[in-house]
């Protein structure tokens, strides 16, 4: 998992003014809340400097959050505001949290999460077509995996498993072949373009596709394109003979075994409400078809040696995400090791990355520094003791399977 990147963390929608919402990203809590002021959103570390307390859990006053433990009030910057037991006593300068860059575009929420100057960062990528009402018609949804996200983006973007996992849906068994390909490709993205033999479509889209026959060997191709942008993001766009079908997709890494994936699904056909829920039903499928193989695929991280698993020239799209990946982590920008181990028996371990606040307030950066060189000795042993099966591993995710539906 990655820092210094946008993550896209929630539909702008479902979140509404005075309830703060407690989110889960690379490992680390956070809050998201509206201000009453202007009803944009911030986002912030979800942990009272105080005691720990939950600040998801707390009220919102002005354009503050308070702390349900003890009544501390936090600016939408992370500083305290007030010390309720201690009114007239001053705010200590240490007592504030991380608040993170945020955004609001193309129905999403976006996080920045890392230290990097706003003129060092990498941009959203265009997804604008989510915009445009006028040309498109949407559905968006949710889908937990208890997968790593990074086999999820590659399942997404990987056309030579559809005649299999996804036979009878978008996939041909007759016609597995993977032809030339044309591929687009930055630092920060790569698109591959093919066309694909597609099987006969069944239920309103069979009625309605113009284009019909019993030999599949023979049905008329159908250009596809996939897409995906560093760190988490993908975007399948396939040219069916009624109209245009794009799926927009953010995995969203809660931790490295646990992954929430929102999609907003775009069509130029059937734009009446009416087809929603059909569109909405065929997404799902795909997702659930793609979880019963990814979920038991092995070992359940990506190898970090580029030779660990055999790739052919269909894999050219992953092949070049590993590569874009190593590149990170030799970069630094593995979130490996910002995490935080307590010192007792439990499994007590947070993850903490840095906001751009940190290099405002030097304090800050240097209490997290010395955590950071304890922490990695710590979880070195726990590591050997998790190996040795003296510790369990633990999930406390509670994010709902599968959800949501908008138009």
């Amino acid at each position: 998992m990655f820092k210094n990147f946008w993550y896209a963390v929630e539909f702008s929608e479902d979140l509404v003014v005075g309830e703060p919402k407690k989110v889960k990203l690379l490992g680390q809590q956070l809050v998201i809340y509206r201000k009453n002021s202007d009803k944009s959103v911030v986002a912030m570390s979800d942990l009272c400097v105080h005691r720990g307390a939950a600040l998801s859990s707390g009220e919102i006053k002005d354009d503050c959050i308070v702390c349900p433990y003890h009544g501390w009030e936090y600016e939408p910057d992370g500083s305290v505001r007030k010390i309720p037991a201690h009114p007239d006593k001053g705010i200590p300068r240490k007592a504030r949290i991380d608040s993170y860059p945020v955004q609001e575009k193309y129905r999403f929420i976006w996080i920045f999460m890392g230290d990097l100057p706003e003129s060092e960062r990498i941009p959203i990528p265009d997804w604008s077509d989510i915009d445009d009402t006028d040309k498109y018609r949407a559905v968006t949804g949710s889908f937990l995996w208890k997968s790593n996200y990074e086999r999820i983006l590659e399942n997404g973007v990987d056309v030579a498993h559809t005649p299999f996992v996804h036979g009878g849906v978008f996939g041909n068994k007759e016609k597995p072949e993977v032809p030339e390909f044309e591929v687009e490709e930055s630092p920060w993205h790569c698109k591959v373009s093919v066309k694909l033999n597609p099987p006969n479509s069944k239920g309103i889209w069979g009625l309605l596709n113009p284009n019909k026959t019993k030999d599949l060997t023979k049905r008329p191709q159908v250009p596809v394109s996939t897409t995906w942008w560093l760190p988490n993001m993908i975007l399948l766009d396939i040219k069916t003979p009624m109209g245009e079908l794009k799926i927009f997709d953010v995995n969203i890494p809660i931790d490295e075994e646990t992954t929430l994936v929102k999609f907003v699904a775009l069509r130029t056909f059937f734009k009446g409400k009416w087809a929603d829920r059909d569109a909405r039903r065929r997404v799902f499928k795909v997702l659930y078809e793609d979880e019963a193989v990814v979920n038991g695929v092995r070992p359940e991280l990506l190898p970090f040696d580029l030779s660990a698993e055999l790739h052919v020239k269909s894999d050219y799209n992953a092949v070049l995400y590993r590569r874009r990946r190593q590149e990170l982590i030799d970069k630094g920008w593995s979130v490996e090791g910002n995490t935080i181990v307590g010192e007792g028996p439990a499994r007590v371990e947070a993850r903490v990355i840095p906001s751009p606040i940190r290099k405002e307030v030097p304090e800050l950066a240097s209490a997290w520094n010395f955590k950071e060189v304890r922490s990695k000795e710590l979880l070195g042993k726990r590591t050997e003791r998790e190996e040795r099966g003296d510790v369990p591993r633990t999930d406390t995710t509670d994010t709902p399977r599968e959800e949501g539906v908008r138009a």
